[in-house]
């Protein structure tokens, strides 16, 4: 039997410490599940002056001053708070690393009245990875992987194999990055290149720099000992082309033997109609027809006639090009012509906050719009729309078309990324499928694709079974969990 091996899990954001999207998630769920399978694994983020001491029950691990980290020609004093995610089967320990100069302010990246990036990211962020490496040899930890995601955790990889190279406490830790987004990349003025310390030799094309700048996502992807992504479909395409590689495709396709797609998974015990306490009317497979009450609640909430005849689309979404929201402002009149109501849940760019608002004026009787976010209403809107649109340009993994096949709520996809590879194109005469897709990023694709999903509904049995298709599906992170730890091994053993 081999021994559980030794985790830490390191991401700048973890459900329910700290969190700006489906990355919080990940980081909070792909854990505990890994820990059920039996292995030791601990996880490590920033502790943001957002997060309140007494609601995350934090203790002192690592008081202040016990540990300087350096930034550059300046150090930093650094203390490590403690806490726990737990469920009923497990617990595992959190470690939060503060410095309440680079952390303790609201936001994690970004101001939240202005909206523009922190300047002193890069200095953030430099502290966040050094400190993970000092902290793990003050405590005296030693993990066989470290798990990284995303750019915020990219130069954890350059630093061991170069400056703690000769570190007899990291002689056998190897590393995994995981990337969530090419797009985002931590792109940082070359001048900050100082702030790494990192040998002279990494401050190069071949290093950490792409383009003249220091970037973290490169520094991981040159110098982890395993790279995987969301899904095997965007594994494919970020070495494909450009628009998904944005620029490091090539280096994707060099390092193509140690890529991995790996699908996110969901959780369940927060997103299941059966157990949801955030929505009105619970129901699953068994009582679908109690579906509709969630449906009639969700209209009345956003101001909406409730019309049996008439099937509600929902999008819960950064409101951003990314997301297909061109592809939607292009035919939205046709869409409406389809005779549907559409509902929206999110934040985004203003022009797209314009195009909605102008449109509930237009169209009073058939959108209703939410430009923020409320985590009930986005559990309504899944449990009481009859179809969920996500038409994106790219999608790494996507988390809610997987929510939406749970709630019977079916799904309208790009077939592009973490979409194609979870949603089946639907087919009436067989009865199988889950959903509707569309291949070519064009509006008039979108609206055809909407049109086959408008005319199935106008049939409702062949509906209910394309709705109890989807709920069947399981996407829970046991597979998931289970193929990291496979990949652990054999990076373990090497």
């Amino acid at each position: 039997m081999p021994r559980p091996l030794n985790i830490l899990f390191i991401s700048s954001e973890v459900e329910p410490f700290a969190k700006t999207g489906g990355l919080a998630d990940v980081s909070g769920a792909l854990p505990q599940t890994i820990r059920q399978l039996g292995h030791e694994i601990r996880v490590m983020l920033p502790r943001y002056g957002s997060i309140n001491e007494r609601k995350a029950r934090l203790h002192d691990m690592i008081r202040m001053k016990e540990i300087d980290i350096p930034v550059g020609e300046r150090s930093f004093p650094a203390s490590v708070k403690s806490s726990f995610i737990a469920n009923p089967q497990v617990k595992v320990q959190v470690y939060l690393l503060d410095n309440s100069t680079l952390f303790g302010r609201p936001g994690l990246y970004v101001h939240p009245e202005t909206k523009k990036d922190f300047p002193d990211n890069d200095a953030r962020f430099t502290f966040f990875n050094r400190g993970i490496l000092e902290v793990l040899k003050k405590l005296g930890w030693q993990p066989d992987i470290i798990h990284c995601n995303d750019w915020p955790t990219g130069l954890v990889p350059a630093y061991l194999k170069t400056l703690y190279k000769n570190d007899p406490f990291y002689k056998e830790t190897k590393t995994v990055f995981t990337i969530h987004n090419m797009a985002y990349q931590g792109t940082f003025p070359h001048r900050s290149f100082a702030q790494t310390g990192l040998p002279a030799e990494q401050d190069a094309e071949s290093g950490v720099i792409a383009w003249g700048n220091l970037n973290f996502l490169k520094a991981g992807l040159v110098h982890a000992d395993a790279l995987t992504t969301v899904s095997e479909k965007y594994a494919q395409e970020i070495r494909s082309s450009d628009e998904y590689g944005c620029g490091l495709q090539a280096l994707l396709e060099k390092r193509k033997h140690d890529l991995t797609g790996i699908l996110n998974g969901v959780d369940y015990s927060v997103w299941d109609p059966s157990a949801d306490e955030l929505i009105p009317q619970r129901y699953d497979a068994r009582a679908m027809d109690l579906k509709v009450e969630n449906k009639k609640i969700l209209l009345d909430r956003l101001g909406l006639p409730f019309d049996e005849r008439v099937p509600v689309i929902g999008i819960i979404s950064r409101l951003a090009d990314q997301k297909g929201f061109d592809l939607i402002g292009d035919v939205l009149d046709e869409m409406i012509a389809l005779k549907v109501q559409l509902v929206v849940l999110g934040t985004g760019e203003k022009k797209y906050h314009d195009l909605f608002e102008k449109a509930t004026k237009k169209y009073p009787r058939n959108i209703g719009i939410s430009l923020t976010f409320n985590e009930e209403l986005a559990h309504l809107i899944e449990a009481g729309s009859d179809m969920f649109l996500m038409p994106s340009r790219y999608e790494p993994c996507g988390l809610n078309q997987i929510y939406s096949l749970r709630y019977g709520t079916v799904p309208v996809v790009r077939a592009t990324g973490g979409l194609d590879d979870t949603i089946e194109e639907y087919h009436a005469s067989a009865g199988t499928g889950t959903g509707f897709k569309f291949a070519r990023y064009e509006s008039s694709e979108m609206l055809k694709a909407l049109g086959r999903a408008v005319k199935a509904w106008g049939d409702q049995n062949g509906w209910r079974k394309l709705m109890k298709n989807g709920m069947a599906k399981d996407f829970s992170w046991e597979a998931s969990a289970r193929k990291y730890i496979q990949l652990y091994r054999s990076l373990a053993r090497k």
